[in-house]
């Protein structure tokens, strides 16, 4: 058994007893939305240039539909079914039809290679696959004409004139599934009220599939009880209500945003299905209240901020710099609740006038609330939002604890901390710095690997994060870094590779950074620079360089990196120090298998990529 240290924090949130009129399924969810929230756009997808809603009463009869042609297929209580798809409307009334039938939805990255589905569909067993298009269809299909349990696929868009010759199982469209619902229910008007009234929140609802950064994928299971605890628990720091819209851009098949979405719909929120490469011109569109993303969607948009100063010359990348600067003094003094001297407040107006109000209407101009989830937010991030009167929440979770553990609050909302534990939810710091957290939050364990489950629990009962954080006194939770990710240089020194990234991110040169340096001599950094700023910075002070290749090999160029690195790593113990560093032409990406699909960087993928420019850093 694991004893906690004597200086081991641990923090416990309870609250009074279950109200007995809160949901405790997922169905019940579902079927308040059209009680208590029955709005006509609760769902709003683009379709040929125009923007179409769906009623909170279509959307469950849909789903009632899906789910009784589902039954009609033979699908029973605990079978699973997959989701292969892009986000989009579909995908959230075949989740819901799943849920409403019984069904396990097992949802699937569409970015995946066919091996990876694979490996899915055949761990889980699946029964049947819902696919979003014929071309993802062929994408996959020697794979699952190997899966032995596949019995159906159901197309989300079936716009191919001749359909497949493809599979010799059961293949058809949505709409079609929803009519052989439509039959099977005038024949058994009760069927689908029947399974609903069946289901308790002990059931397992979905099996999630971990990215797989750190080994083997796992199937993580989650019950009724995990998920609707979870979003009821988490409700009180976000504070949705009816009157909030959502624009929802992250993949459905991560937990953090079919999550977000379950509570948007809890809430009666209006929701639009928009994507990361529209993201400007969906929040335009959609003028929404409330944004949940990732940390590089928010970097990404400041970043951009300073890309589009800079290409109107000098002098205005001067003035936006200037502005962000005098917003992040402002924010760090609003943050920490202490007062702001007349001067800075005198100077953040103006700078608010000239630049930050800019940034609020590129965002839609509604903005009440961005939540950030996935990875650690930068605080410099933090600050520059906070300073426009764009307030980032932060949250902190895994896929095993449904996602969530702990999260900010608007009202007392600490810039660097993930926020305090949520309700029913208790965190503590084991002795070697692990996060360790129990509640019925946690998962039911992995699908199929016991042995697996039994490593992530200590003795004593709770779940072993992977994370290395701190707690303060407050009970504000600071991740620091990722257990698995430490780096152990060859002289013994363990190091930790996040906080100094984030470090190194501040600089406006810099687009991604990795911290290397396990098993070597010293850390070091691959970077891909913001080739518009650097681009810019070479013509200012004319270097005559035309390739990226030119500009990562360039001595003056590598120079002006490490002077950027010294100047905000200087606080670091000497062994933290980047002592070497090496430009890279091209960005990580997740279609290059650098990103995870939360665009978290996978270290083993680019250790082993760019193994030979690693090597020559050391030799």
């Amino acid at each position: 058994m694991i004893e906690p240290a004597t200086n081991v924090d641990a923090v416990e949130n309870r609250r009074l007893p279950l109200n007995s009129d809160e949901p405790t399924t997922l169905i019940e969810i579902y079927e308040r939305v059209v009680r208590d929230h029955p709005k006509t756009d609760t769902l709003n997808y683009k379709r040929d240039g125009a923007w179409r809603s769906v009623s909170a009463e279509e959307m469950l009869r849909r789903a009632r539909n899906l789910a009784a042609g589902l039954h009609s297929l033979g699908m029973r209580k605990g079978d699973r079914v997959a989701i292969l798809s892009e986000s989009c409307l579909e995908w959230v009334l075949a989740d819901q039809g799943c849920i409403l039938s019984g069904v396990v939805t097992v949802p699937i990255y569409p970015t995946l290679t066919p091996a990876q589905v694979s490996y899915i569909l055949n761990d889980c067993g699946a029964r049947a696959v819902f696919i979003s298009t014929h071309e993802k269809l062929k994408q996959v299909e020697s794979e699952i004409k190997h899966c032995p349990t596949i019995e159906h696929v159901v197309l989300f868009a079936r716009n191919d004139p001749n359909p497949a010759t493809v599979l010799s199982l059961g293949e058809l469209g949505l709409r079609e599934l929803e009519e052989k619902g439509l039959a099977l229910q005038s024949q058994s008007p009760d069927l689908i009220s029947g399974l609903a009234n069946s289901a308790r929140p002990e059931d397992l609802a979905t099996i999630i599939y971990t990215s797989g950064t750190t080994g083997e994928p796992k199937g993580v299971m989650l019950t009724h009880a995990n998920m609707v605890s979870n979003l009821i628990d988490s409700s009180n720091h976000f504070e949705f209500d009816e009157q909030d819209v959502a624009l929802s851009v992250l993949p459905l098949s991560h937990i953090f945003e079919r999550q977000a979405m379950n509570m948007y719909l809890h809430h009666g929120m209006s929701v639009y299905f928009g994507s990361l490469e529209t993201l400007g011109e969906n929040l335009k569109e959609v003028h929404p209240t409330v944004f949940v993303g990732v940390p590089r969607i928010y970097e990404k948009i400041i970043a951009r901020v300073q890309e589009r100063a800079a290409e109107k010359g000098r002098l205005n990348a001067r003035v936006v710099t200037w502005a962000v600067d005098a917003g992040k003094r402002w924010a760090r003094l609003i943050a920490s609740h202490a007062p702001v001297p007349l001067w800075l407040s005198i100077k953040h107006r103006l700078a608010d006038v000239i630049v930050l109000e800019k940034l609020r209407k590129a965002m839609g101009g509604r903005i009440r609330i961005l939540v950030s989830g996935g990875a650690a937010l930068s605080a410099d991030v933090a600050l520059a939002f906070l300073g426009a009167r764009l307030p980032i929440v932060q949250g902190y979770g895994l896929t095993e604890t449904s996602p969530v553990i702990t999260a900010g609050q608007l009202r007392d909302n600490r810039v660097g901390t993930a926020g305090k534990p949520i309700c029913q939810v208790e965190v503590r710091i084991a002795a070697d710095g692990e996060i360790e957290t129990r509640g019925p939050q946690v998962m039911l364990g992995y699908w199929n690997k016991p042995a697996e489950t039994r490593a992530v629990f200590t003795e004593d009962g709770w779940f072993k994060t992977g994370d290395i954080g701190l707690l303060d006194e407050a009970g504000y939770l600071t991740i620091t870094d990722r257990k698995k990710e430490l780096l152990k240089t060859s002289g013994g020194k363990y190091v930790a590779p996040q906080p100094i990234e984030q470090l190194i991110k501040g600089s406006r040169f810099v687009n991604q950074v990795v911290v290397i340096g396990d098993d070597r001599r010293f850390p070091a950094a691959l970077i891909v620079p913001d080739w518009q700023q650097l681009e810019s910075y070479a013509k200012y002070k004319g270097f005559d360089l035309r390739t990226r290749a030119q500009f990562c090999r360039d001595p003056r160029i590598i120079d002006l990196f490490e002077r950027q690195i010294a100047a905000r790593t200087q606080d670091l113990a000497q062994f933290e120090k980047i002592k070497r560093i090496a430009l890279l032409e091209k960005e990580f990406t997740l279609e290059g298998g650098e990103l995870t699909p939360t665009l978290k960087v996978k270290r083993r993928v680019i250790d082993e990529k760019y193994r030979d420019v690693i090597d020559r850093i050391y030799e």
